[in-house]
């Protein structure tokens, strides 16, 4: 016990000393977030001519060096149309963890603070190099005294003041650029970044989330998750099942035949929208690298910290809309995007929010095999979000609700993810199987009990 003090009181120390390092990154992404403000508004009020490419690109080399949440916030806020200037959430949104992972002095501290000094014997054998270093942790590959392979997730000292540090980064950039550009109104998005970027801190948390995934997937040979160790998992220290599998893009860049590109797209499918129509939760981090294909064409699904659950007439909400977009159904489409949590709709309004869903419903709407985006136009989706935003800027802008964020972005990250694979799928038999049986009763009844059995928190 007091060598387990020790190793606790020598990780507090280094999270209190890492304040200091956070002084020095408030500096650098105040920097970047000012460079942001200065340039777009010498743009809008005095007619200067900015490189905006250039200065996005060194954005990028700014905040691509430090461990924290700032490139999931640039992921979250580039699926929104024109949340941010486009150069900007093009060149963040390619933000990766990739952070130079810490070294062996940091895992023993962190795996004796949350084990206990003799932590080593609990394992056969542990990685002493990372095998992977992510936002807010890094992964160590270790084998369990009963030869079991797993993944050990620990998180990097003081990341509760790092993502705080960010997020009044992230809320100054989103009132500079409200001052210059109206169309969307962010205090909801702000709040949902906010919470779910807080919930991922908690690793007890991801536990019982990734719990709740294996139960929806039991039963299902397509779709493989992780199992939490029991007495190996902290709030800091996540230990799970080592899945055996290959980074999905890789796979993809080696070109198989359409039937595996076809295969894996199915199994993708299933992974993000089986949980949301048949319990209303949505896996919220649509990243490639949160994806992986096994041998037999099967997909692992990694990363469960940021998950939303959704009441169920919200997911009631969404087929509505479909189909009102689907049948040009004006009352219909008001009522769902009521649902959704829209204020204040007019008709002009709805007609502009319209052409977003139309873009993002229109692969569901014709029954036969096709690619999820047949124009050969790389600028197509780009070109809506730019109509949706100056019809936004024109009507005075929207407020989304909260619950918009991650629907919008699991289904532009989901398309981006399809258009990749170049996969040829009836999607509209795809969606139609899933919502073919939706009751609301039944969904709640169904979330309910999976949550207890994980232990997830219910939906507000």
């Amino acid at each position: 016990m007091a060598d387990q003090a020790v190793a606790t009181r020598a990780m507090a120390a280094e999270e209190k000393a890492s304040v200091f390092g956070q002084l020095k990154r408030l500096a650098r992404t105040s920097g970047a977030v000012t460079g942001i403000a200065a340039r777009v508004a010498g743009e809008r009020l005095f007619g200067f001519k900015t490189d905006r490419a250039e200065h996005a690109t060194e954005l990028k080399a700014i905040l691509g060096g430090l461990k924290g949440p700032l490139m999931k916030v640039a992921q979250f806020l580039s699926t929104i149309p024109d949340a941010l200037p486009q150069e900007y959430a093009a060149e963040l949104s390619q933000l990766q963890a990739n952070a130079p992972a810490m070294g062996w002095p940091f895992v023993n501290r962190r795996m004796q603070a949350e084990l206990g000094p003799d932590w080593q014997a609990k394992f056969a054998s542990f990685g002493r190099e990372a095998a992977a270093a992510a936002s807010l942790g890094q992964v160590h590959r270790a084998t369990l005294p009963d030869g079991r392979a797993v993944a050990c997730k620990l998180q990097y000292p003081d990341m509760a003041s790092v993502v705080e540090a960010d997020l009044r980064q992230l809320k100054l950039a989103m009132a500079l650029y409200r001052r210059m550009d109206n169309a969307i109104q962010q205090e909801e998005l702000y709040a949902e970044i906010a919470e779910r970027l807080r919930e991922e801190l908690d690793y007890s948390r991801e536990a019982a989330q990734m719990r709740l995934y294996g139960r929806i997937f039991e039963r299902d040979p397509d779709v493989h998750v992780p199992t939490p160790i029991e007495g190996y998992c902290t709030p800091r220290l996540l230990t799970m099942t080592w899945l055996e599998g290959r980074p999905l893009m890789r796979v993809i860049e080696e070109d198989p035949p359409q039937e595996v590109r076809n295969r894996l797209a199915t199994n993708l499918f299933k992974a993000w929208y089986v949980p949301l129509y048949r319990y209303g939760v949505i896996h919220g981090d649509p990243h490639l690298g949160n994806y992986q294909a096994r041998a037999d064409h099967s997909v692992n699904l990694l990363d469960f910290g940021c998950i939303r659950v959704f009441p169920a007439h919200f997911i009631r909400g969404v087929i509505d809309l479909y189909e009102a977009i689907r049948d040009k159904d004006e009352e219909k489409a008001h009522h769902a995007y009521t649902v959704w949590g829209f204020k204040d709709l007019t008709r002009e309004k709805m007609a502009v929010l319209n052409i977003w869903a139309e873009f993002l419903y229109e692969p569901l709407m014709q029954d036969r095999e096709r690619l999820i985006q047949e124009s050969d136009d790389p600028q197509f989706g780009r070109k809506v979000a730019l109509e949706v935003h100056a019809g936004l800027k024109r009507i005075g802008g929207v407020k989304p609700p909260r619950e918009f964020l991650l629907m919008d972005r699991a289904a532009i990250g989901l398309g981006s993810v399809f258009l990749r694979t170049r996969a040829k799928l009836n999607w509209h038999r795809l969606f139609h199987e899933l919502i073919a049986d939706f009751d609301v009763a039944a969904v709640d009844a169904r979330q309910k009990q999976a949550l207890a059995e994980a232990g997830v928190p219910a939906a507000a």
